[in-house]
């Protein structure tokens, strides 16, 4: 009777090992068309249907040529204090 147990145990055993090496070998094969899966699920969830297709020229962010001239330099730092 204790034979019967111990081989159920060892088979109920195989059956979780060789599950958990096929999703983990599945999941690694077809990972990045999971990814790409995801990204778009989560694309449609979080933008209107109208913006799908991408922003494009939507937002205008001012150029450093547009620069007020009394603002620092771009990339230059604090500089030296003049005295």
């Amino acid at each position: 009777m204790l034979q019967k147990i111990v081989n159920g145990i060892a088979i109920a055993s195989g059956v979780v090992s060789i599950t958990v090496v096929g999703v983990a070998g599945y999941v690694f094969i077809r990972k990045d068309a999971i990814i790409d899966n995801v990204k778009s699920k989560v694309m449609e969830s979080v933008l209107p249907s109208g913006l799908s297709g991408g922003l494009g020229g939507a937002i205008d962010l001012p150029t450093p040529e547009a620069q007020s001239p009394m603002a620092p330099p771009v990339g230059e730092g604090f500089g030296i204090p003049s005295f």
